[in-house]
């Protein structure tokens, strides 16, 4: 018996970019393209007719943008939404608006024709495919969950949605010597955004230095590190070869390269990012990252594996684990797709599972009982 096909609805306001997008999924087997709108408005109109399964909707349109639309639309019904942006610092913002509001994944607008196959074809057809199936109106519970909860808590903080800070920064930098952890290393994929966004808005000032590797386009992280930064007493930016690591401080992988911890003195360690191939499907990867986690900290290091479809970084966490670190993995309930996390996990590298409303708490409490390879009695 055949498998389901999954209907797509096309939304751009480009003729060129709609006739790119149906061209390169016009012969991938299980997908089918019903329609293509050139507005928000023709698009609600075309759901409501075609009943596609998945849309793919510009970030930056004229009259109803991308973000009105997508509100339109998933008012109508819960459906997965892809959006399609433009490679730019406005585009990357108005995406992770469009990830806290509902909005499923996302992929970058290839740089011309050249790289359409391999941005349109390849990962736009794998995330299509990942989240035709998913339980669409679980997730949006989830996120409006969390969005309420951060609502109250500015409210109770008195600040206004044009200030999003909702603790100040400490002014004096803060030394992490007592901490027998010296390295969190945070992994994760699809989902991520809405789900760092509700850790770090709780992370409290002074843990030890926190690695990130979110898988994102280049700009996209740029965008994503001062958002995390502008909401977080962690002081959050995107890596740069030389970062030397610090406590009190968050380093997100630059989108399209690797980042590794390298060791620099006995007492310091800091950040290399580099160009190489794809490991475990991703660049940044990872396992990568939390390979040279392991080597470098060894039973300092605690891994986290989170929310994001495919298995980079369960040999990463393997890797924390053999050196004698610990790793805590998202649990499937309160992940919008449980997929690296769930690898993680049944492959035997994952010590304890959290729910993201508890990872803040978990995350600090493992931290400072990680001691010498050995967490102590729960």
């Amino acid at each position: 018996m055949a498998g389901k096909t999954t209907r797509v609805l096309i939304v751009d306001d480009s003729a060129l970019m709609r006739t790119l997008i149906a061209d390169q999924l016009a012969d991938v087997g299980g997908i089918e393209v019903c329609g293509a709108a050139s507005s928000g408005q023709q698009a609600l109109q075309m759901m409501k007719q075609k009943e596609p399964d998945v849309i793919t909707l510009d970030v930056q349109m004229p009259g109803m943008d991308g973000l009105e639309t997508l509100d339109k639309l998933l008012a109508i019904r819960p459906i997965p939404v892809i959006m399609v942006s433009a490679m730019t610092q406005l585009g990357g913002d108005i995406t992770l608006d469009a990830l806290e509001r509902g909005a499923f994944d996302y992929v970058a607008k290839p740089e011309g024709l050249g790289a359409a196959e391999s941005v349109m074809r390849d990962d736009l057809v794998r995330k299509i495919r990942s989240v035709a199936d998913t339980d669409v109106a679980k997730v949006l519970e989830i996120r409006r969950a969390r969005a309420e909860v951060r609502r109250k808590r500015r409210a109770a903080a008195g600040v206004t949605k044009k200030t999003s800070v909702v603790r100040p920064k400490q002014a004096e930098p803060v030394v992490a010597n007592n901490w027998p952890c010296r390295c969190i290393a945070i992994g994760i994929s699809t989902g991520g955004p809405p789900a760092l966004t509700s850790l770090f808005e709780n992370l409290p000032a002074g843990l030890p230095p926190i690695v990130i590797v979110q898988h994102m386009p280049e700009q996209f992280t740029r965008a994503f590190a001062k958002r995390l930064d502008s909401i977080s007493q962690v002081k959050v930016k995107e890596a740069e070869t030389g970062d030397m690591l610090e406590a009190g401080c968050a380093y997100v992988a630059p989108g399209g390269r690797h980042l590794e911890i390298r060791r620099h003195t006995r007492s310091q360690t800091r950040l290399e990012v580099f160009d190489a191939d794809p490991v475990s499907g991703h660049r940044p990867s990872v396992d990568v990252m939390m390979r040279s986690a392991a080597k470098v900290f060894g039973d300092t290091c605690l891994g986290v594996v989170m929310t994001g479809m495919g298995r980079d970084g369960s040999d990463g966490c393997k890797a924390i684990r053999k050196g004698g670190g610990f790793v805590l993995g998202q649990d499937e309930a309160s992940s919008d797709i449980y997929g690296m996390n769930r690898v993680a996990f049944i492959e035997g590298n994952v010590d304890k599972q959290f729910d993201l409303q508890d990872a803040s708490a978990t995350i600090v409490r493992e931290a400072k009982r990680l001691r010498n390879g050995v967490v102590s009695a729960r």
